[in-house]
């Protein structure tokens, strides 16, 4: 939140400084901020408010450079108060519609629009399936489709169904498979698949079904974890665009800062914990030191939740500190509703 000791000078000073530098990536110095802008005060002015908001945490003085730089504090204070809302263009809106309606399956559309998100923003377009965690069951439906597979159906209310083929011995008889859907509606039907996970074993510890049943029992014991899951409860649910957007930017120009990026796109759990963090949060920007995880201290997310059949899933882009926020929080913002609006 905003230091309100701010003048409007200082105000309009770091706002300038932050915009110079977002463009640049060059630290801003005295002069080039009253050329470049319209402040109505010297350049003797605006380096002594520098100075002061260096004093105060909100720009730091790197040693090659007379210039300033923003710190995470700056850019928190620049998108809490003091960025002014940008408007997609009709062309704009009009692309994303046109790419991410090409696409149903929720897994390909998310695919897409992590993959879109990249390309407009120029930063790592990145998203996390729903989480079927909460879904309710509301019937469950067993399709012998040859000797060895069946079909699973699991039907969830306000939400997309879920399907499965399950590998069982040949030979069970489709009497047993029809058997087993009974006792197992009559039993989880009601539940949340997280519950169902958790009390699987024990929910069905007294049930001896006959004609081959038992074994079918098993495998749902057995398999738990695999059959009652959905596309955003495991490692595949983090989706992301290509690393190649942020490869030119110059945070990234060091191999180390590259490498330390690869990582963090190859194994997912820092990312998978800091999506997973924002289901219930609509808008979320998180600048620099503010991630809980070092790994991403250098790095932004800006994100929003979507809804979609009923579940919550989140979408947005990872980027250095320095990036264009108002232009970004608006993209984001567009897509995560349109995600929720495309219809299957």
């Amino acid at each position: 939140m905003q230091d309100s000791s701010l003048s409007d000078r200082e105000r309009l000073v770091l706002e300038a400084v932050i915009q110079s530098y977002v463009r640049t990536a060059e630290p801003a110095g005295s002069r080039t901020i009253a050329k470049n802008f319209a402040l109505g005060v010297s350049a003797a002015t605006i380096r002594n408010t520098m100075s002061d908001l260096e004093d105060r945490g909100y720009l730091y003085h790197p040693h090659t450079s007379a210039g300033r730089i923003p710190t995470d504090l700056a850019y928190r204070v620049y998108v809490d108060r003091l960025m002014a809302p940008s408007l997609l263009t009709q062309r704009l809106q009009e692309t994303l519609t046109r790419e991410l309606s090409e696409s149903t399956e929720i897994e390909s559309l998310l695919d897409k629009a992590a993959k879109v998100l990249g390309v407009l923003t120029q930063e790592l377009g990145i998203a996390l399936a729903p989480s079927f965690e909460e879904a309710v069951l509301e019937r469950l439906e067993l399709v012998p489709v040859s000797a060895e597979r069946i079909l699973m159906v699991l039907v969830l209310q306000n939400a997309a169904a879920r399907t499965l083929f399950i590998e069982v011995a040949s030979g069970l008889p489709a009497e047993a498979v029809d058997k087993v859907a009974l006792v197992l509606n009559e039993r989880l039907s009601g539940s949340t698949l997280r519950e169902i996970r958790a009390t699987l074993h024990e929910r069905l510890r007294d049930i001896l079904p006959h004609d081959g049943g038992q074994e079918l029992l098993n495998i749902f014991v057995e398999e738990s974890d695999h059959i009652f899951h959905g596309p955003g409860d495991d490692e595949h649910a983090i989706v992301l665009g290509s690393a190649q957007m942020l490869a030119d930017q110059p945070e990234f120009k060091s191999n180390e800062k590259m490498r330390d990026l690869l990582e963090l796109t190859e194994r997912r759990e820092v990312l998978m914990q800091a999506l997973k963090a924002r289901h219930h949060d609509g808008l979320t920007v998180t600048i620099g030191a503010e991630h809980i995880d070092p790994k991403l201290s250098s790095l932004t997310l800006v994100t929003s939740t979507y809804q979609r059949d009923g579940l919550t899933g989140v979408i947005g882009v990872m980027g250095p500190t320095r990036m264009p926020y108002e232009k970004i929080i608006s993209i984001v913002e567009h897509t995560s509703r349109l995600i929720g609006d495309l219809r299957q």
